[in-house]
């Protein structure tokens, strides 16, 4: 799907529960997939078309291709959706570039919230538990979810993540996703809600020259404000270059280090939480 950007179409994906330490391997092009009842069935993924005869000819199958990807990815995401919503759960997928602050933030807000709510996390990254020890300790069930060369989470990783997680009804479950400003934008996962993490130490053209990611995010957290003396960086202008891409998007600064704006955040969360009940009651 992402070749041109390096994401290796068949790549060696696996999901480790660090509660149980269970591993699952998963394949792109065979899997099976859990439904809300519990049921189970299998899909057997597109392999690539062996390109023959003039250029246009393979352009032509490669975009046939990745709109079959795509599709099949909403089906299961769909199928996460429901999933989610017979649980009146919240889940919020978390995307950002590397280094961006995700996993300090996310570890804040476990701390922060796990007394009050049912908080579950599935961590994407291409190599290693680091992230996802580090979300364990800080009190919150996960599931890691390692891409290989994969540059993004896809809604067959989740609906993996969430079974294994097996979330209480009025959850709030919190997807890390593989730190990439591109790809992620591109996949519904079955989420409800969007969040794009940028920092001060990022540019603040970001949202300009990937404008996808901030014209598909519900919300934009702007993160290590508490940096802003020692940089050369304008949140003003920052907060204009996203709402120029997206103008009715909503941003919050935020500082995970020294606790700056999370006060704001965690009001957004139990409001979007507090949404999903009510609708599901209604």
């Amino acid at each position: 799907m992402c070749e041109h950007c390096g994401c290796d179409s068949s790549p060696e994906v696996t999901s480790t529960n660090l509660q149980t330490g269970r591993l699952i391997r998963l394949s792109h092009h065979s899997h099976e997939h859990v439904h809300a009842d519990g049921t189970r069935h299998a899909h057997h993924g597109e392999h690539a078309p062996h390109e023959h005869g003039a250029e246009g000819h393979g352009l032509a199958h490669e975009v046939e291709l990745k709109a079959r990807v795509l599709g099949k990815n909403d089906v299961l995401a769909s199928s996460n959706r429901a999933w989610l919503a017979e649980r009146h759960a919240l889940a919020v997928n978390l995307m950002s570039g590397p280094g961006a602050g995700k996993t300090t933030l996310l570890e804040r807000t476990i701390r922060d919230l796990r007394g009050d709510l049912p908080l579950y996390v599935i961590e994407g990254d291409q190599a290693t538990s680091n992230d996802a020890e580090r979300i364990g300790r800080a009190g919150a069930d996960v599931v890691q979810v390692n891409t290989g060369t994969g540059c993004h989470l896809d809604a067959h990783m989740v609906g993996h993540g969430l079974a294994e997680l097996s979330p209480r009804k009025g959850s709030m479950i919190f997807i890390e996703n593989v730190g990439n400003l591109v790809c992620p934008a591109l996949f519904d996962l079955g989420e409800k809600r969007r969040v794009a993490i940028l920092s001060t130490t990022e540019g603040e053209d970001k949202p300009l020259k990937y404008p996808y990611m901030f014209k598909e995010t519900d919300l934009v957290l702007l993160n290590k404000v508490d940096l802003l003396p020692y940089l050369d960086f304008s949140a003003d202008q920052a907060i204009k270059n996203a709402r120029a891409i997206n103008p009715d998007v909503k941003v919050l600064p935020v500082s995970a280090r020294t606790g700056e704006g999370l006060s704001d955040w965690y009001a957004w969360l139990r409001h979007e939480l507090s949404m999903v009940a009510a609708a599901e009651t209604a």
